[in-house]
């Protein structure tokens, strides 16, 4: 599941309803109830069933006290459903409050994700690019690599919106290769998201061009990349489209 600002009933419902169990009622204690009979079942078929909840340090105090009550769910022998709580580094702090004492005591097993090292990213970036079907796997050479892992400390999330920065302002320039001056041009324009308002407080008379600029900008970058993600082949009107983006924000 990837909806963390939801209630427990709200996680329940939508487990039943990716597992398939058929509606089991209004209340909360029928719904418990037909999941562990369908649990049950798959555990006489041989069968593993596992509830992963993604962005769990959202999740609040009292909603990860009733997940762990879906680990009571046993027979036994056996449990009938692993529980996989993943997040971000906040989530550790998050289980070390008294509250949640007995989560942290049924904690089987913890692994912590460490950042890419630059070797790491660079097998992340070709494997990502072999998925979206790139010929060319060498497309981001080493310094850019390098300086991709520096401005985003090895964060897959954050080499993603890098590497998208990059292949649009390198599609623009007609590069065929990603090199370190690319990734230093998308690694500024995401840094300008704060500067036109330190600019703004230099100069009054400044800020209003400045802040019609920025916002031209953006949205001219987004139509960009909704062009780049349309188009099924090199497109000259695309080309002229994105160079013109280019040229809006070029100092």
């Amino acid at each position: 599941m990837f909806n963390s600002t939801l209630p427990f009933d709200g996680i329940l419902e939508y487990a039943l309803q990716d597992l398939g169990v058929p509606k089991a009622g209004e209340s909360q204690a029928q719904r418990l109830i037909a999941l562990n009979n369908f649990l049950v079942e798959r555990e006489r078929a041989g069968q593993n069933t596992v509830l992963i909840l993604d962005e769990a340090q959202n999740l609040d105090a009292s909603t990860l006290e009733q997940v762990r009550l879906l680990s009571n769910f046993e027979t036994p022998t056996s449990k009938l459903l692993q529980i996989v709580l993943v997040g971000q580094p906040e989530l550790k702090a998050r289980l070390r409050i008294p509250e949640l004492q007995q989560l942290r005591q049924r904690v089987g097993l913890r692994s912590q994700i460490a950042p890419l090292t630059a070797a790491e990213a660079r097998t992340y970036i070709r494997t990502r690019l072999r998925i979206a079907g790139s010929r060319d796997l060498g497309l981001f050479s080493d310094p850019a690599v390098d300086r991709i892992v520096e401005y985003s400390g090895g964060i897959p999330r954050l080499i993603n919106v890098v590497c998208d920065h990059c292949l649009l302002f390198g599609y623009a320039d007609q590069k065929r290769r990603i090199d370190r001056q690319i990734v230093g041009q998308a690694v500024e324009y995401l840094e300008e998201g704060t500067q036109p308002r330190r600019r703004a407080r230099r100069s009054r008379a400044a800020s209003g061009p400045a802040r019609v600029r920025w916002i031209v900008g953006t949205l001219a970058v987004a139509t960009a990349t909704a062009a780049v993600a349309l188009a099924l082949r090199f497109d000259t009107t695309v080309l002229g489209l994105l160079q013109s983006v280019r040229g809006l924000l070029s100092p």
